[in-house]
């Protein structure tokens, strides 16, 4: 059964008032996952997030359902996340699937950085990032579904591991593993919720309410809360706005204050390295399945290349660190 005619059978559990569905389209499909938007008939708008039959997912990722049930519990603590509406189930004829209220706004970060249309919302931005990243943070992680724990020295051991693994000889990279293996910080006394992803392009801002949804949650895993911090902070997802190092809106003071003033600009900056050798090793492994033939899309390449931009940042950063 495809996608539409499933959504049609499943209508009238999303809403009493719904016999079908209207205007259902695919916004776009990584290698393991794909977003539909759709409309109820009684007005309803949603959106479908589905692994398809046969898709592998990444290493690190969630199952969906466990994806929805965290989204359900910062949403419990107060983040703004849209609502999950379905968890779909084998007759739903779905796959591993669930369904969620469509939010109104802009994902595209270049756009929030720049448009016109943001302009009132980005002086407060980073401040409401602060915020809501206090709020996920606050989940209470004792009901949560299974989730892996993280840290400085476990992530940097992991992504060394993938770096030798592309057998790659890069000085810069070579120098920044060592580097932040030394003034790596200890744990956290206590894990908390960990979005992963939490940066400019997986926000859901409006125009005159700002931030209204935070998005992709497939990565969240139980760590350091300085982790969500520094990933925004990544140059990479400043969109060219580099003097702004929150997202491409803000300022660190800013970020820090929201979030409640309790944890070090040096911890976070630590994690914004980390974040920006993190990518770098990303952007080679999307190079190697173009170059290889695993994947010959154009994007790949183009995100290849960004390898170099991640080294001059790190390049930046332990200059600045010296």
């Amino acid at each position: 059964m495809d996608v539409a005619a499933a959504l049609e059978l499943l209508a009238p559990r999303l809403s009493p008032s719904a016999t079908g569905v209207r205007h259902a389209r695919r916004l776009s499909g990584g290698a393991s996952l794909e977003t539909w938007a759709f409309d109820l008939s009684d007005g309803t708008p949603l959106i479908l997030r589905r692994r398809p039959d046969g898709a592998l997912p990444r290493e690190t990722a969630l199952p969906l359902a466990s994806e929805a049930a965290l989204i359900r519990a910062a949403a419990a603590a107060g983040a703004p996340t849209p609502g999950v509406a379905h968890v779909c189930e084998p007759d739903d004829h779905l796959g591993e699937a669930y369904v969620m209220h469509r939010l109104e706004g802009e994902t595209l970060g270049r756009r929030i950085v720049r448009d016109e249309a943001f302009v009132a919302v980005r002086p407060w931005l980073a401040r409401r990032c602060g915020e809501v990243l206090a709020q996920i943070h606050a989940t209470p992680t004792d009901h949560l579904p299974p989730l892996a724990t993280s840290d400085a020295r476990g992530e940097l051991a992991r992504y060394e591991g993938v770096y030798r693994d592309l057998d790659a000889r890069r000085p810069i990279l070579e120098a920044a593993f060592r580097w932040l293996e030394a003034i790596a910080p200890a744990p956290p006394e206590r894990p908390v919720l960990v979005h992963g992803d939490f940066r400019n392009g997986n926000l859901m801002i409006h125009p005159d309410r700002g931030l209204v949804g935070v998005l992709d949650w497939e990565l969240a895993h139980l760590g350091d809360p300085a982790e969500d911090l520094g990933w925004i902070c990544v140059n990479s997802w400043r969109f060219g706005e580099w003097r702004k190092p929150v997202g491409g809106f803000g300022d660190y003071a800013e970020l820090l204050s929201g979030h409640g003033g309790d944890i070090s600009l040096d911890r976070v900056r630590f994690w914004q390295a980390l974040g920006s050798l993190k990518w770098a090793v990303m952007c080679l492994m999307m190079y190697q399945s173009f170059a290889t033939g695993a994947d010959r899309s154009v994007e790949r390449a183009m995100i290849g290349r960004r390898t170099s931009e991640a080294e001059i940042d790190l390049v930046t950063l332990m200059e600045g660190a010296a």
